[in-house]
């Protein structure tokens, strides 16, 4: 049994409060449903990062062995490694943002974390806050980490792919940055009148891809 006080328990309570609407916008309503449910993915996914989990193949491999991920599954069949790799990758990069704000104001309602610190020209100074904290900071700084470095990698691969000009993040990578590259993919989508495909045996483009 898990305990009443476990964090997975936590987590889960907390994360069912959330508005998983912009998540939902980045699936076609084309075609079959998601074999595991956004917001199932999330929670694994988040999950996962407090426990030191980072890679699609230990997070999947947890799923299948571990109870706590197990529970967070409701039943639902484990993840294959790809399926949470295109997750974290294609699905929650425009909306990664918002869902942790809401996570983190849902755990200062709970009074799990305490909002006392303070932004000066982007420097964090840390104050109190509870057993927690730790790992809800260390998942949410190690989740963007890893996505900022799958994007950025993207970005670098469609530059090459189709001489697409790209900034320079040498910063960090913001979300409008990446609207501003779907921006000029629909540019080049309009002007070559390229046609996207959906539904079961439809073979997609390399730059369909990209842009999903």
């Amino acid at each position: 049994m898990i305990p009443a006080d476990d964090s997975v328990r936590l987590l889960y309570d907390v994360t069912e409060g959330l508005d998983y609407t912009e998540l939902y916008k980045t699936y076609s309503t084309i075609g079959r449903n998601p074999a595991v449910l956004p917001e199932i993915m999330f929670r694994i996914i988040v999950y996962g990062y407090m426990e030191g989990i980072y890679s699609s193949r230990d997070l999947e491999k947890a799923c299948k062995r571990d109870i706590n991920f197990k529970w967070l599954l409701q039943g639902q069949k484990p993840p294959e490694h790809n399926s949470i790799s295109r997750f974290r990758s294609h699905r929650l990069a425009d909306c990664v943002e918002s869902l942790f704000n809401q996570l983190i104001k849902k755990l200062g309602e709970l009074k799990e974390i305490e909002f006392d610190n303070i932004f000066i020209d982007g420097t964090k100074i840390e104050a109190y806050a509870n057993r927690y904290s730790f790992v809800w900071k260390k998942a949410t700084d190690k989740f963007e980490a890893k996505l900022q470095e799958k994007t950025i990698k993207v970005l670098e691969n469609l530059e090459k792919d189709f001489q697409l000009e790209v900034k320079n993040y040498e910063d960090k990578l913001l979300v409008t940055d990446i609207n501003n590259v779907l921006n000029k993919l629909y540019i080049i989508k309009e002007n070559e009148n390229i046609t996207f495909v959906h539904g079961k045996g439809k073979r997609k483009s390399k730059f369909q891809k990209y842009v999903e």
